[in-house]
């Protein structure tokens, strides 16, 4: 097995704070530039795995920084730079605490709703007569409240605007560029032969401009279906051949574990971490087209020091 990044410890010039989430840990410098190191850890039913996945950042790193610049025609965004495969640099932002999802399909939260009885989300009306993983006539928006710990929670654009999270004119700048970018998402994927089911996006406020933040359209953040046979699974019943991480989650189930109180998180077997590396660099090459080139993992820690370091001497 191949090095992964589990946890950092850098201390990079100028750094005033370090955040360390679920996934990324985040350092803050002087200037007012963040450095996000992708890390190698894994979470599902909002626990961290104990093992982390190889490759697993780089992967999201790169595959965020694809759609990031492929973006910047439609909404502005944090990203300066990416020094290091694992890394991304960039303008730090006030974080506005809603995540921006969108759904194109009834598919993960939107169908367990719907299978409970419910028809509207988040204030949006959901037909009658739908099926799992069925074609919405036109996208939804569904944001969620970003908690400090726990689950987000979903929250409708009237409940955002009555409890003060944001003010209006900014939150319909999100909802304009919320849609310009699942569309562009959208069109991107089908050039290669993928659904862009649903994502969700982050928004941040600098100079009083609002800037996409964060990572866009990546396995972690999005769900994917193949194109090829959509229809014909819908028409069976099937189940929808997915490119995401719901492999995982489905591990884990079948290991008596959803993150329940007095549940026990299994220890993945090496056999295992190897598979859902190689599912995560299939992912990369399905979304981008590009062969995955795997980065120097023999001393991961000191790789990134030096090229973070070079790269904000620069700045």
């Amino acid at each position: 097995m191949s090095n992964a990044i589990i946890k950092t410890d850098f201390n990079f010039p100028g750094q005033t704070a370090v955040y360390k989430g679920k996934v990324r840990d985040v350092y803050t410098l002087e200037n007012g530039i963040l450095v996000m190191v992708a890390s190698d850890r894994i979470s599902a039913f909002d626990h961290v795995l104990p093992k982390g996945i190889p490759f697993k950042g780089q992967v999201l790193n790169q595959v965020a920084t694809l759609f990031l610049n492929a973006t910047r025609d439609i909404v502005p965004n944090w990203l300066v730079g990416t020094p290091d495969p694992s890394v991304a640099v960039g303008l730090a932002c006030e974080p506005v605490r809603v995540e921006m999802v969108i759904r194109g399909y009834l598919a993960g939260h939107s169908a367990r709703e719907y299978k409970a009885g419910k028809r509207e989300l988040c204030g949006c009306v959901l037909p009658e007569g739908m099926k799992e993983n069925d074609k919405f006539p036109e996208p939804i928006i569904t944001p969620a409240s970003k908690a400090e710990e726990g689950h987000d929670e979903d929250i409708s654009h009237e409940e955002i605007l009555s409890k003060g999270i944001v003010p209006e004119e900014i939150y319909l700048q999100m909802e304009k560029y919320t849609r310009a970018l699942f569309q562009r998402g959208t069109e991107m994927a089908a050039a290669r032969g993928l659904i862009l089911v649903d994502t969700k996006y982050e928004f941040g406020i600098r100079n009083g401009e609002v800037l996409l933040i964060d990572e866009i359209h990546t396995p972690d953040s999005s769900r994917y279906f193949y194109s090829e046979g959509y229809q014909e699974r819908q028409d069976r019943n099937e189940p929808q051949k997915q490119l995401s991480k719901e492999f995982v989650r489905q591990w884990l189930i079948e290991n008596n574990f959803q993150g329940l109180e007095g549940q026990i998180m299994p220890i993945m077997p090496d056999e295992f971490v190897q598979t859902v590396t190689d599912r995560y660099i299939e992912l990369y090459e399905m979304i981008t087209g590009d062969i995955f080139e795997k980065s120097d993992t023999s001393d991961i820690e000191g790789r990134i020091k030096r090229n973070v370091d070079a790269f904000i001497a620069t700045l």
